[in-house]
């Protein structure tokens, strides 16, 4: 029998595997079908159920995908940061220090120390919960990414899937490694720019100390959505970011300067009690160890030291002495050392609005609520009232024990931070969900109140469609606050976050970035408008290392100029601001761009690139014809409006889509979670975290947050679409998030999973079915499915991504299709899940327990919640107690087998091989798109 699809969209080795499988024997139930997904899978569903096919064959074949997809996201790591060779990097070093000089406007030190001493560049690095992969799997990706030439073959792992999800304190240990990694690049360009310098002015580098880039952290300070880290916690981490520091420059100086007694015997002391303070540190808010805590860390300050400071001096003196070969290294630490502070990285802690609200709310006696457009006014005005009148309280740990309010503890937590541990450095206090003026004025409130407004930054996060689209309001609202404006002033900076997770997934990346650059140039009016030009403007943008999270998907050069167009940059400074632009690098798909010196010696080599380059005028037709810009993005934004509000699209990710993923990191979820949506359906994506959300569309084959609206956008005006994507440089990297969903994302891929969710498949499957057993387990299938109720909406909504796909593949001819390896991997998993949805059938009958029964079972097997289901069978059908090696003291009586142990050797083992085996090819998957999420 001639095969039923065309096996060329497959690989070569997908092909030599499948082509014995499809001459069909008779008693096969595949239905003709157009779409070569859905009837691979059901080959390969067929020959697993008659054993033509076995487990073992299909881990191997996994295996391999798994393994070719791995050594193909190695090289494009490697091409994303631009090669990795050291010296590679090292001329790139030098060649960007060659550009800032030539753009110099006066050829002085001063001069260049002006253009180094405002940091112009963070890496913030986040514990966003991305750590798909098991750590030695991570590392390996890192190392065959750091080659000169890519490998032959991957390093073998029986699996790539983490044994458990991380816990905090695994993922602060790799944040800091990460970290380290990252301060030694920013090392290699400080010593680049320093050795530039002394040729350039061999009288005067000696006291320069130049912070063009530094690093943030946030690992163990942010407690938005999370309650599992008390503040106890934050101090511990925050004081081992101190011993790092304080130990980082100790080994600089035993290298560079041993005899330096005095400075190693200060260094030496400081380490010591630092130490002490950390193993003093308390694990629940107990008052006794509190107080012990509090004993070593307020009476120890001219130990432990508070300020980097302290050290400047020493620091300067011991250059000045050292022998000419010492002096260029110890400049190198000194610059990293007072551009971080008491820390290998600054800090950013995080709340969310409604939070913050609450605190003040109840300080203040305020009833009105912020989410009223009516109470605006009213709002505004007495907070600016209170901002006149406030007065700083005191703080002491026992206030800290004492105050029932996530706001009032973070704020004192900081307090006691700046106050015992580092009070130099200011904090970053980023402010979830800000759709208020009120809400920063409400914060500032708070710092004043607690004695901390002048160290802290606080930061409003742009995230929802109404902040981005009203952020301007928001922003204005504030200003329009002398309290706020003299804040601005007196700290030199204003800070502001943009989410492009959540803005995304709502109304696609394409229209979100166009928002928030948007809302960049409204800001520069605003604080143009208020006399606010002699500040630094901070723009921190959270997005992640995949296209449903930001990340530009082809090298990170056009990463940075994607997030930071230079339209806008160039606008800023012909103003005379100075922007900071600070990146995230999230969970462990970030902390890859620092995964080896190699890599991140690269990263930090195309970011000083990008900070070194001189802006120079260009025409881009976006800025020149705004409003086919306005009216192209606004069309994409509607598109996916309308499906985030699609019943279908709740249903397509909530059906078994959380199933697919494991669980990345160790924040709990305050929405719906991957891990209880296994059980209960989702009604809106809003009840999914963005996360989970892009992963889930990653894994059914279809990037809708990336896609949708695209088509109807290109359908208004498919002549000046072509224009502008051939044209402008800020139009064609945004179309290239959209070049690569199309690589990954597959129409056929989505309609095979519908498929599987359709009733009538099933029961046009039980109507083919030759076997009696097989119609019976089809339609078994088909009733459970049916009481799940997707199929309908399931439908509607794949007619709307169809449609606008259609319109896609009309106006735009050179648009990519999708991966025939993608196509294989979700052929197989779809294979694996018909197989365990059949396997259920064969679960014999139990008696109700719990309110676990068989209708509740096979609701969640269809929803693939397999683990659950399977800890339930290990009950009901006890496979028992082996017994056989003990003494009685007695006549050995009769020892049977479990009474379930076939159910156990037939169904329950294999559901669970077939269900770990489902999520190595999710793995694998990720690995072809580049990212979790």
């Amino acid at each position: 029998m001639a095969p039923r699809f065309d096996l060329s969209v497959f690989p070569e080795a997908f092909q030599a595997f499948l082509r014995p499988l499809l001459n069909t024997p008779e008693d096969a139930v595949c239905i003709e079908t157009s779409n070569p997904v859905t009837a691979a899978a059901q080959s390969v569903a067929h020959a697993l159920a008659t054993g033509t096919l076995h487990t073992q064959d299909i881990t191997k074949q996994i295996q391999r995908i798994r393994d070719t997809a791995f050594l193909r996201r190695a090289g494009r790591l490697h091409r994303y940061v631009g090669g990795t060779t050291p010296q590679s990097t090292q001329q790139r070093l030098h060649e960007s220090t060659a550009q800032l000089i030539a753009s110099l406007p006066e050829h002085t030190a001063q001069a260049f120390n002006a253009a180094l001493t405002p940091t112009r560049f963070a890496a913030v690095f986040t514990a966003h919960p991305t750590f798909a992969l098991d750590n030695t799997v991570y590392s390996a990706l890192a190392e065959c990414a750091s080659q000169p030439l890519l490998p032959e073959t991957a390093p073998f792992f029986e699996t790539h899937r983490r044994v458990a999800p991380p816990t905090l304190n695994e993922e602060f240990t790799l944040a800091t490694q990460a970290i380290t990694r990252a301060r030694d690049a920013m090392d290699q360009l400080n010593a680049v720019l320093l050795s530039t310098a002394r040729q350039e002015w061999p009288t005067e580098w000696q006291t320069l100390a130049p912070t063009p880039i530094i690093a943030t952290s946030w690992v163990g300070y942010d407690t938005d959505g999370r309650t599992d880290i008390g503040w106890w916690d934050t101090l511990r981490l925050r004081l081992r970011m101190k011993l790092f520091q304080l130990e980082r420059l100790k080994h600089h100086l035993t290298q560079h300067a041993p005899a330096a007694t005095a400075l190693h015997t200060r260094l030496n002391q400081a380490i010591t009690c630092v130490c002490g303070q950390i193993d003093a540190t308390p694990d629940s808010p107990c008052p006794q160890a509190v107080a012990e805590f509090a004993d070593k860390l307020v009476n120890s300050h001219g130990t432990a030291l508070t300020a980097a400071s302290d050290l400047a001096t020493d620091l300067q003196a011991l250059i000045d002495a050292a022998p000419q070969a010492a002096q260029l290294p110890l400049a190198v630490a000194r610059a990293g050392f007072l551009a971080h502070g008491l820390a290998l990285a600054h800090t950013h802690v995080r709340l969310n609005a409604t939070q913050v609200h609450n605190f003040v709310r109840q300080k203040l006696d305020i009833l009105d609520t912020p989410d009223n457009p009516a109470h605006r006014r009213a709002l505004l005005a007495r907070v600016n009232e209170a901002l006149e009148q406030v007065k700083p309280v005191p703080v002491d740990f026992g206030s800290l024990l004492g105050d029932p309010s996530t706001a009032g503890r973070l704020m004192m937590t900081v307090a006691q931070i700046l106050k015992h541990i580092d009070s130099d450095t200011p904090v970053r206090f980023l402010i979830a969900e800000t759709e208020s003026g009120y809400t920063l004025l409400s914060a500032l409130w708070a710092a004043h109140y607690f004695g901390i407004a002048d160290k802290l930054e606080i930061s409003p996060l742009f995230e929802t469609e109404d902040a981005m689209k009203n952020g301007d309001r928001i922003v204005e609202e504030a200003l329009r606050s002398p309290a706020w404006r003299a804040y601005v002033q007196r700290m030199g900076r204003i800070c502001f976050q943009f989410g492009y997770s959540d803005s995304g997934r709502y109304i696609g990346q394409l229209a979100a970035t166009n928002l928030i650059e948007r809302l960049r140039l409204r800001i520069h009016d605003l604080l143009a408008q208020w006399g606010l030009k002699d500040i630094t403007v901070v723009f921190f943008d959270t997005h992640g290392e995949s296209i449903g999270r930001g990340a530009h998907p082809f090298r990170l050069s056009d990463r940075l100029s994607y997030l930071s167009p230079h339209y806008t940059r160039a606008k800023f400074a012909a103003s005379g601001m100075v922007c900071r632009e600070e990146t995230a690098f999230q969970g462990g798909d970030g902390y890859l761009l620092f995964g080896t010196p190699d890599l991140a010696g690269a990263t930090v080599a195309t970011i000083a690139e990008y900070l070194f380059t001189p802006l120079q005028a260009e025409a881009d037709p976006v800025y020149e014809q705004p409003d086919f810009s306005s009216d192209f993005f606004s069309s994409i934004a509607e598109g996916m409006t309308r499906l985030v509000e699609d019943p279908g699209y709740a249903a397509l990710l909530g059906a078994f889509g959380p199933a697919l993923i494991d669980r990345t990191g160790s924040r709990p979820p305050a929405r719906q979670s991957a891990e209880s949506a296994n059980r209960s359906r989702i009604s809106h994506p809003s009840q999914l975290r963005a996360i989970p959300n892009n992963a889930i569309l990653q894994q059914l084959g279809w990037c809708a947050n990336t896609l949708q609206g695209l088509g109807a956008a290109i359908l208004r005006h498919p002549e000046t679409f072509e224009t502008f994507n051939t044209s402008s440089p800020r139009f064609h990297r945004a179309l290239d998030f959209a070049r690569h969903a199309l690589t990954v994302s597959d129409d056929r891929v989505l309609k095979s999973v519908i498929h599987l969710l359709d009733p009538d498949f099933w029961l046009d499957r039980a109507t083919h079915a030759p076997q009696r057993h097989q119609r019976t387990a089809f339609l078994a299938i088909m009733k459970d499915l049916e009481k799940l109720g997707f199929s309908s909406d399931l439908h509607a909504m794949f007619r709307r991504i169809q449609a606008d796909h259609l319109a896609v593949r009309e106006a735009w001819e050179d648009a990519p299709h999708g991966s025939d390896r993608l196509r294989a991997l979700h052929a197989i998993r779809i294979a694996l899940i018909e197989r365990i949805w059949l396997l259920a059938c064969n679960i014999p009958y139990f008696m109700p327990r719990s309110g676990f029964n068989h209708d509740v079972m096979m609701q969640q097997i269809l929803c693939l919640d397999i683990p659950g289901v399977l800890q339930e069978m290990d009950t009901i059908f006890s496979a028992g107690t082996t017994v056989s090696t003990l003494d009685f003291h007695e006549p050995t009586g009769l020892r049977e087998e479990s009474l379930y142990n076939r159910e156990h050797q037939t169904i329950f083992i294999p559901m669970r091989q077939l269900y770990e085996l489902m999520h190595e090819i999710s793995v694998a998957i990720m690995h072809e798109i580049g990212a979790f999420g």
